[in-house]
């Protein structure tokens, strides 16, 4: 089954006093992948700036603008118009062995060490050594997202961009981004390559074709067994055609959809809205 959805994502920044320059990036325009199709994006900002695009590390496209204006409001909108299908399960083909081996640890080396966001504390390595024990690799994954979803309880607005999973675990609280980085660091602490995904879900299981609802940015994780086995560890639920997949990375910082920096008045006001839309 395949999805068309039109997504439009805008982003607003109000200043206090005007900004004289910023320089700013953004990761809005979903992959083109073999389970996913881009048919149509495009960035805009306010005030007029000249854009420029380019393929970051990871293979997200990034696209990069300065403003040398005085400014007190800067507006980015991203639109995109995409296919999506659902893509097959993976099927594990290496052991513990395999990814213990120093082959498996070089090449994923990056995807295997622990990050600000993802470091490996001490809740999670004791759970995820038991984990290993009792399981095979492919079994442990889907472990591992049930084990996050039973230490984390979702709540909206409980964590912010900066939360590390350690926090969030903590509090037992947070977001989609609270859970894929703690699955990151139960799945990478068990020798589990593993890469943060961002994106963003259509919440309606059966929306209507041209029935636009509000969405947000999503994470969800990929971990490597021989093949890219994508987890849901907010929901649970299989990664399918309402996913849409924008960039990987080793943590949210890798993704972020907009970040940059600023010659100016401090931030006053900070809005982000997404409109999600199902096509066909």
């Amino acid at each position: 089954m395949s999805w068309r959805i039109e997504i439009r994502h805008r982003t607003g920044y109000r200043y206090e006093s005007p900004v004289e320059s910023s320089y700013n990036e953004a990761r809005i325009t979903p992959l083109t992948t073999p389970a996913q199709l881009t048919l149509d994006s495009r960035v805009e900002v306010v005030p007029g700036a000249h854009v420029y695009r380019y393929w970051d590390y990871w293979s997200t496209l990034v696209h990069a603008f300065d403003v040398h204006v005085p400014h007190t409001e800067l507006v980015v909108t991203g639109t995109s118009v995409v296919e999506t299908s659902s893509k097959p399960a993976a099927e594990a083909t290496v052991g513990w062995p395999a990814l213990a081996g120093d082959e498996v640890r070089s090449r994923f080396a990056e995807l295997l060490a622990p990050t600000a966001y993802a470091p490996f504390p001490e809740v999670i390595t004791e759970a995820t050594a038991e984990l290993a024990r009792r399981y095979q690799p492919r079994e442990a994954c889907d472990a591992v997202v049930d084990w996050v979803r039973g230490a984390l309880r979702y709540e909206h607005g409980t964590t912010g961009v900066s939360t590390s999973c350690t926090e969030a675990l903590a509090q037992g609280v947070g977001v989609c981004q609270d859970f894929a980085h703690a699955a990151l660091s139960a799945l990478r602490s068990m020798g589990v390559p593993a890469r943060y995904v961002s994106g963003y879900l259509h919440p309606v299981n059966d929306a209507g074709v041209g029935e636009g609802v509000e969405g947000e940015s999503h994470a969800w994780v990929e971990a490597w067994l021989g093949d890219w086995l994508a987890l849901e560890p907010t929901s649970g639920s299989a990664v399918g055609a309402r996913h849409v997949v924008v960039g990987r990375g080793r943590d949210y910082a890798d993704v972020a959809p907009l970040k940059g920096v600023y010659r100016g008045g401090p931030c006053a006001n900070l809005g982000v809205t997404v409109e999600l839309t199902r096509l066909a």
